[in-house]
Order: C-alpha cells, then structure tokens, then sequence
C-alpha cells in the first residue's frame, strides 16, 4: 500500500533520521522524500510503502511517535513518485499553451483535495489563493500548503497574468462570419437572460434562488457557433445585475473541473470572482455587492 505523508519535524540535526529509522523498524519503505524548509521547522513529504494489513491511523501513529507533528497521511499511486521540478515544469508548458486551465492544472500539481474524507490527523482545509486580475482561484487541501508551495503558486499565477496581457496585446481581429455576423441583443426573462439572435437564443444563463442564504445558483450555456465572443461574460455580468436587484449577495456557478472557458469567462466579467476547485467540478462565487462600482 503507498501512502503520502506530510508531517513538520524540528529542524535540528537527527529529526529526520529518527523518522527514517523507525520507517526501517516497522517495515516501511520510503521510496520518495521532498523538503520544504522553514525558519525553526521543516515539513517534509514521503512517499511510503507499508505492509499490506496496515491502516491510515496506524502510519499516522508511527509519524507521531517519531516526532512528527502536522501529520497528513492519505494513500496515493505511483504517480506520487514523479520528479517534482518535472511536474513543475511541465506545469508551466500546459499553462503556456492553455491559460484558461490553470485552475485545472494548479490543482492536480498541489495534490488539492476538494472533499476530504476525514482521513489523516489534520481535521482543516488549509487554503492557497492564487490571484489573476480580479479572479481569485482557490485551492483548498488536508496538508499545509508550505511557503515553497505559496511561492510557486503565485510565480504560475503571474505567469498567466503575463500570458493573457500579451495574447490581448498581440490578438489580431478574427475575421467576420458573415452568417452570423449580428451582435446578440440579451433579453432578461423571468428566472433567466438569454442572448438572442434574429429570435433564435444563442446563450442562456438560467439561475434558481436560495431565499434563505441570499445566493443564486446559475447555469450557463453558450452555442459552439457563437463562442470567444464574450457572450458568456456578458450573462453573467447580465445575471449579476439581475441578482443585484433582489438584493441577493452572491451568484454561484457551477462546471467542470476541465473548463478552460471558465477563467476568461469570469475575467470578462470585470467582477471579484471566487474560483474554487473540487475533484470533478469546480464552483465559481462572484459577489454582487460591488456591482454599483464596475
């Protein structure tokens, strides 16, 4: 069984060789380590294999025993073995290609959990917001995120930032389909806005109301044909007003986890909005209180 353990040792000479050797005592074989050093503290990482009888708070037991505090044991693949700067660096060239999934790619690369199970020492979520523009992503995980980790996610953020300024920049003019060259007029109905072309509906952002938390919940859709035109942002900003008039506090969309629309989506809103990633989807929270400002 492989197991990834992440637990803080005092920095002083011999912690982690006490940790290695009491591994060796009871059987459990350490096939990868990373070190994330701190001022008076070092959390470290491990891969471990245990015998097959052995259970999460057993490994759990043993981290804290040998002077491990902090602890997170959840079991893993032998994916967790892959070369750390490989990930990271492979990281970047996705981004590089696709900004619009950083949420996705940040997420599998910080091993954040959206729903934890209870398992391991640490009954938290720790937090790691990463900001591009006005749009928040949030990742949410049982494990500190250590410094190292906040550091390298804020270096990928502005990597992004800097890749959607320069796409703006450089962006030439798409040629124009003359067969659906009309700009989609947006009509508010009731419980939805739609964006409609020559009576035909082109988008459609369609929301039920939470009376008691003041949050509507939102469903977006946009024809193939009539994508990367900022139909979608348009929606949701119409949405967003809409919500601003009942006096509502939040809108709160929700789609895949591996939607690449969704950060250019919520950037073209010129909104504050939340991007929080779960394990197959993700849930967007713009709040609509400053809505007066924009």
């Amino acid at each position: 069984m492989l197991w990834r353990v992440r637990t803080t040792l005092d920095d002083r000479p011999g912690a982690l060789a006490e940790l290695t050797s009491a591994c060796g005592s009871a059987g459990v074989n350490i096939l990868g380590l990373q070190v994330f050093p701190g001022l008076d503290r070092v959390t470290d990482e491990l891969v471990l294999r245990t015998p097959d009888d052995w259970e999460l708070a057993d490994l759990a037991d043993l981290v804290e025993r040998s002077g491990g505090t902090g602890v997170s044991v959840l079991p893993c693949t032998e994916a967790a073995l892959a070369d750390q700067p490989t990930r990271y660096v492979l990281a970047a060239r996705s981004i590089l290609a696709a900004p619009a999934t950083f949420p996705d790619v940040v997420a599998q690369l910080f091993d954040a959990e959206a729903d934890p199970d209870g398992a391991g020492l640490s009954a938290v979520m720790d937090g790691m917001d990463l900001e591009i523009g006005d749009v928040v992503v949030q990742l949410r995980r049982t494990a500190p995120f250590t410094a190292a980790e906040h550091a390298r996610g804020r270096a990928l953020a502005e990597l992004v930032a800097d890749v959607l300024a320069a796409s703006a920049a450089s962006a030439a003019p798409e040629p124009k389909d003359l067969s659906t060259d009309e700009e989609p007029v947006l009509e508010v109905r009731e419980g939805e806005v739609c964006a409609v072309v020559a009576a035909v509906v082109v988008g459609r952002a369609a929301w039920e109301v939470d009376d008691d938390d003041h949050v509507w919940h939102v469903e977006l859709a946009v024809d193939p044909a009539w994508r990367r035109r900022r139909i979608g942002s348009r929606l949701l900003l119409e949405t967003a007003r809409a919500a601003r008039g009942s006096d509502a506090d939040e809108i709160v969309l929700r789609t895949a986890a591996d939607n690449p629309a969704v950060l250019p989506l919520v950037l073209g809103t010129g909104l504050r909005g939340r991007i929080r990633m779960g394990s197959d989807d993700l849930t967007v929270r713009i709040p609509v209180r400053r809505l007066a400002t924009v």
